[in-house]
């Protein structure tokens, strides 16, 4: 009688062989998937009366899309320090960035990035956008509708004078469509920003040699609306307007500001 043994045995190899190939061919796969452009690092810079905290809701739709965020505290003390501090932030990253400012970071972002090949887009929410001798009083003075001036507490300091919004009209300027128990949250946690960073001029421009991105709130107290459109335009930016939208575009409407932010990451990638 002839056993069946070898038949067996040959048919469990070529099985094992089969399985061994198939197996092969999940992982190729999956390294072909790695070869694609890592998600850049997406660095999001606070203003003036604000910290970090204020891109809560950007962070976590960043994050849940895979892209790497960083929020540095901006330390609001002079434009030229600020800027510094920022660019050594942007010393510590590998790869791409996509540099994010609100507000004064705005200001900050645009002479952090020069100097960093790595910087592929500047997406300004709701920010100043300077051209070189900009300052922050020439630019929310250029067209009427900022309340941020007639509503500035300044407090002396030993370093000079920080400058606070008024609490009692802190949702009205900064936050008016952030609900009330938020925006007095707000009012008593901002972080103050020396005062002379309102008239020190700007450097020159990242956004003459970097693509840039803007969220335009069309109801912002701080920088007037059409303070914003002027500034987008002069930096060719690739423009979003907000409806309704106080000054805290990305709390306020923050999938539209994240939305924006991938925008300018998948262009640029």
């Amino acid at each position: 009688m002839t056993s069946r043994r070898p038949k067996r045995l040959i048919a469990a190899t070529a099985l094992a062989v089969s399985g061994l190939l198939l197996a092969s061919v999940g992982p190729a796969s999956s390294a072909g998937a790695d070869k694609r452009p890592p998600r850049p690092t997406v660095v999001l810079v606070h203003g003036a009366f604000a910290d970090s905290s204020g891109w809560h809701g950007v962070i976590e739709r960043l994050q849940d899309d895979g892209y790497p965020v960083i929020a540095p505290a901006n330390p609001l003390q002079s434009l030229p320090t600020d800027a510094a501090y920022i660019s050594s932030v942007l010393d510590t990253i590998t790869g791409p960035v996509i540099l994010v400012g609100h507000s004064y970071g705005g200001m900050v972002i645009t002479n952090a990035a020069n100097g960093h090949a790595n910087v592929k887009a500047l997406v300004y929410i709701a920010a100043f956008a300077p051209d070189q001798g900009d300052t922050v009083a020439s630019l929310t003075g250029k067209f009427p509708g900022s309340r941020l001036e007639a509503n500035l507490l300044v407090r002396p300091t030993p370093a000079g004078a920080d400058g606070y919004v008024k609490p009692e009209a802190f949702r009205k300027v900064f936050a008016g469509d952030v609900p009330w128990h938020d925006s007095s949250v707000m009012a008593a946690t901002q972080r103050p920003a020396n005062v002379a960073i309102l008239q020190t001029p700007s450097g020159p421009p990242a956004w003459k040699t970097i693509p840039s991105w803007y969220a335009v709130a069309e109801n912002d107290q701080v920088i007037p609306a059409d303070a914003e459109r002027f500034m987008a335009k002069r930096a060719n930016a690739k423009t979003i307007e907000i409806k309704g939208s106080s000054h805290v575009a990305m709390i306020s409407h923050d999938k539209t500001s994240t939305d924006l932010i991938k925008a300018a990451a998948k262009a640029t990638r």
